[in-house]
């Protein structure tokens, strides 16, 4: 097993899914837009899913995936929650390194305040001009590495 965790962050994929088969773990920030999704993607995984509940996920069984997760991963907390108008506690002192959001399909990386924080777009049907862009996070001995992709679709 290589050192370190690769770590495929999606979002918004309103029934479409990528590059999952290459991920350690997937993290996918909500509007799963189908359950089937989840399924192909913990097939296609070797390693673990997780996902969260999207403003789209509605119907049973995606309505009982959780708002927020807080996780460890390589000796990193992330947090993820949908939209970050909903944010419910301050990373800085709940020791959160990266937060991960959606729902805007807008690819943004940021720092701020020692904390990393990243929405990868949304690898869903393309809306208006925006990418079709999802992110990996590269965790190797507890350091970070955040890596945007626009997927040619």
């Amino acid at each position: 097993m290589r050192a370190g965790l690769n770590v495929l962050v999606v979002s918004d994929t309103h029934g479409l899914l990528a590059l999952a088969q290459q991920a350690d773990v997937v993290l996918h920030a909500g509007d799963v837009g189908k359950p089937e999704i989840l399924a192909a993607l913990q097939e296609a995984t070797p390693g673990e899913v997780h996902a969260i509940r999207g403003n789209v996920d509605r119907a049973a069984p995606l309505n009982a995936l959780p708002e927020t997760l807080l996780l460890e991963l390589g000796g990193v907390w992330v947090y993820l929650l949908h939209d970050l108008n909903g944010f419910d506690l301050v990373p800085e002192v709940a020791g959160v390194q990266v937060v991960i959001s959606g729902h805007t399909h807008q690819p943004k990386l940021e720092q701020r305040g020692g904390v990393l924080y990243l929405n990868p777009g949304s690898v869903g049907p393309r809306r208006f001009r925006l990418p079709v862009a999802c992110a990996w996070l590269h965790i190797r001995g507890g350091q970070i590495t955040a890596e945007p992709v626009t997927l040619e679709v």
